[in-house]
């Protein structure tokens, strides 16, 4: 054999192995996807409460208004909500009872009593 055919020969050897390498990883990344379909699929996860939720239950129990800081710190306290690790999260959540507060009026959870301060409108529950 030539010199020319043996590099041929060992190119189409390195390409069929390249090509069986490739296989080997697409079929290994498709096994892990049903096996985590299957995991999804046979137990479903929790529902985790939003922090509006939250900070409604937090003021029913306590039951006097509170300022969106506390919530937040009140909610953490008895594990209800957790902040997934924003800046401002006590901002957030007084934008959300704000709009709430606006949008549904009387159905509110939540009435404004005072500037920053928030109480539970048991009207609405």
């Amino acid at each position: 054999m030539s010199t020319t055919k043996k590099s041929r020969s060992k190119r189409k050897a390195a390409k069929a192995e390249e090509k069986a390498a490739v296989v080997k990883t697409q079929a290994a990344k498709a096994a892990t996807k049903k096996a985590k379909s299957k995991k999804a699929d046979g137990e479903p996860k929790p529902k985790r409460v939003s922090a509006i939720d939250a900070a409604a239950q937090v003021l029913a129990k306590a039951g006097k208004p509170m300022r969106a800081q506390e919530l937040i710190a009140a909610m953490a306290e008895q594990g209800l909500w957790k902040s997934p690790g924003g800046k401002t999260p006590h901002a957030t959540l007084y934008a959300a009872m704000m709009r709430e507060a606006r949008d549904k009026g009387t159905a509110s959870r939540f009435k404004k009593v005072d500037r920053g301060q928030f109480a539970f409108n048991g009207k609405a529950a």
